[in-house]
């Protein structure tokens, strides 16, 4: 995986980027709520399955907090994750999630960890994404499934706080985006059954309600986890058309044709 240089790293960070490292500071000090944290659970419950039989050469995670890794125990040796901002003490080289300083088809394994959510531009996100994924390569995509407790909580609930401020983009409608990008769909697991509460009775049995909710396969769980491929585009060569020899017109050699009268 190529990785611009620092000068031009930062010539593509012009401006922006301060209100969307608030907003990554504002996630992460959700997530590390008990609700945020009976979330972070769930979800790792299924990415965990999913990212250890992923293989390759990068991967690279994209969204909420570089302090929540779903890729840490990745079998990946080069794991990636961007800040949207630079900050003293930080690890983590700077870009925006919509500019990524990468090549083109060069990441084995993309995981979208709410960064569908909390984006302004959803589409040039998942689009970029999509270019630095190689053929053949694998993308998750984390997002709230707006049909749950969750999303019916998100109506009821202040649109300036995380998550609710979140887009909760329904599964059909990012199939149709999916099918679009030329990625196809594998598989969808749903988790995080338990309602959005803060109450510590109900938080301390969202493990026993996850794992009654999850043996009945029920479809409204809180969060989904998308399991696509990016598929490689067949080139189709091009056969010139020989037009066929007419019968009639195959001459006979003029030799034949001569007669030799000999006196």
């Amino acid at each position: 995986m190529k990785i611009f240089s620092k000068h031009e790293t930062r010539r593509r960070l012009i401006h922006g980027h301060h209100d969307t490292d608030d907003l990554t500071d504002r996630i992460g000090d959700w997530f590390r709520s008990p609700l945020g944290q009976s979330v972070w659970a769930a979800e790792k419950a299924i990415t965990d399955q999913l990212i250890s039989r992923l293989f390759g050469y990068h991967i690279l995670q994209i969204g909420c907090h570089e302090e929540f890794s779903l890729i840490a125990n990745s079998p990946v040796g080069h794991k990636v994750m961007f800040r949207p901002a630079w900050r003293v003490g930080s690890a983590h080289p700077v870009a925006l999630s919509e500019e990524l300083p990468v090549a083109s088809d060069s990441v084995d394994v993309v995981v979208l960890h709410h960064a569908l959510d909390f984006t302004e531009q959803t589409h040039r996100l998942l689009r970029e994404t999509t270019r630095v994924l190689r053929p053949g390569g694998h993308m998750l995509i984390i997002g709230f499934n707006p049909a749950s407790l969750w999303g019916l909580a998100k109506f009821l609930r202040s649109r300036n706080q995380v998550p609710w401020c979140g887009k909760f983009i329904s599964k059909g409608r990012l199939a149709d985006w999916l099918q679009l990008l030329n990625l196809q769909l594998q598989s969808i697991e749903l988790g995080l059954y338990s309602p959005p509460t803060k109450l510590t009775k109900i938080l301390t049995h969202a493990d026993r309600i996850e794992r009654f909710a999850a043996g009945t396969q029920l479809p409204f769980g809180g969060i989904y986890v998308m399991q696509c491929v990016k598929q490689i585009v067949p080139i189709t060569p091009i056969v010139p058309r020989w037009r066929p020899l007419r019968s009639g017109s195959l001459g006979v050699p003029a030799a034949e044709n001569i007669r030799v009268t000999i006196h």
